[in-house]
């Protein structure tokens, strides 16, 4: 079927995180709201079938997770990517976020070091900081606009005695698609210092412009051995209300020190709608899938177009995945809370401040594009406006 990605659909009635708390976190409920990274956009059809058949059932008891849905993951990784999974290493996870703390803590002691890729997801950060850890940093090399890994710094940060890596794979907020040679090279590192690594991926499948995912524990058995995967239904098909995620271990051995930790808590048991929902969007979502990358692809040359356009001072840097933007703002030379004021109460758009994604992210802002066109054409028009009218929307 063909998919209406244009529909407007008005979420403030649903309690949508992404505009109930924008009064809290912006200070206006007016705000256009480019900021937490989930979709404006209806699930696959075959989705919703599964949750409302699943609805008029009538009963939502206890419900068990059978091998059928952890098959539907093997499936659809082999079929995206050609990664194999042992089903057997498999657990189920309520999200991404909650497995990195949960292996950060289980998996680490506290004097242990930790290696992130700055700017990176803000919940890195406090994954290790939390736990307690202690935090390296390895800042991400901006040449013209692009990035890369340093792997000087990482090498110097090996040195330094670190045990474990997170990656971000693709990388949020920058959009790389990081490409065999650049993870071999930080394989062979791994293996070298003996760091294992948490990689989430869990924006594996909304890789745009033809470019190719590739799990990091796929380069080599030696770095399947180091390597935990986290994945998830929830941001490819739009599904993180229904939190549900998985992770791959590399053995059974770390498997069960995980599995043994949320059962602890007693959050082991599965939702009844999560399971219906991340199912059928593994079995039945592709076609939905490949509209929306394609819809993804048509915004993000949207707003790169537009921008060079009419806003040269503010430099987007051009994902490879993701549906988010990484705008280079320094140019205006404001920074701050100053920055994340002029976006929100000047034009009137909210966004995710760099400095959320660590220091190196001042002057920037993360744009989240996941929503229909007009909204997109809409928040750039108002940025074009406040910057016209402070007077620097020259080169």
């Amino acid at each position: 079927m063909i998919y209406n990605f244009d529909e407007v659909i008005d979420r403030r009635s649903t309690y949508a995180e992404k505009y109930a708390e924008l009064g809290n976190l912006y200070g206006r409920e007016d705000a256009i709201p480019l900021w937490v990274a989930d979709m404006d956009f209806k699930a696959a059809q075959p989705v919703i079938d599964a949750i409302k058949e699943r609805t008029e059932n009538g009963i939502y008891g206890y419900t068990a997770r059978p091998d059928t849905y952890y098959e539907a993951v093997c499936k659809f990784q082999k079929k995206r990517k050609n990664w194999d999974i042992d089903k057997k290493l498999i657990s189920f996870s309520p999200g991404v976020v909650p497995s990195i703390c949960m292996l950060v803590r289980e998996l680490t002691q506290p004097d242990d070091k930790i290696i992130i890729q700055t700017p990176v997801y803000r919940p890195f950060f406090n994954a290790v900081k939390d736990a307690p850890r202690e935090l390296l940093e390895s800042p991400l090399k901006e040449v013209d606009g692009q990035y890369g890994m340093d792997f000087a710094d990482l090498e110097e940060k090996a040195k330094q005695g670190a045990k474990y890596l997170i990656l971000c794979n693709p990388h949020n907020p920058v959009g790389r698609v990081w490409t065999r040679k650049e993870l071999e090279a930080l394989g062979e590192l791994c293996v070298k210092y003996g760091i294992k690594v948490i990689s989430d991926e869990i924006h594996s499948d909304l890789i745009l412009w033809g470019n190719t995912h590739i799990p990091f524990e796929t380069i080599s058995e030696e770095v399947r051995k180091l390597t935990i995967t986290c994945i998830a239904a929830s941001k490819t098909f739009n599904l993180a209300g229904l939190q549900s995620s998985v992770v791959v271990f590399p053995d059974a051995k770390i498997k069960k020190t995980y599995d043994r930790a949320w059962s602890k808590l007693h959050i082991e048991s599965n939702n009844c709608f999560s399971l219906v929902g991340t199912q059928a969007a593994y079995e039945h979502g592709e076609e939905w899938l490949e509209q929306l990358i394609k819809y993804i692809e048509g915004n993000v040359n949207l707003v790169t177009d537009y921008i060079s356009k009419f806003i040269p001072i503010i430099k987007p840097v051009r994902p490879e995945g993701t549906y988010l933007i990484w705008l280079d703002c320094r140019r205006l030379g404001i920074s701050g809370k100053q920055l994340i004021d002029f976006m929100v109460n000047e034009a009137g758009v909210a966004m995710s401040a760099g400095t959320y994604f660590g220091s190196n992210g001042e002057g920037f802002m993360r744009m989240n594009v996941a929503c229909p066109r007009a909204t997109v054409e809409k928040a750039l028009e108002q940025i074009r406006a406040a910057v016209e009218k402070k007077g620097l929307a020259g080169n």
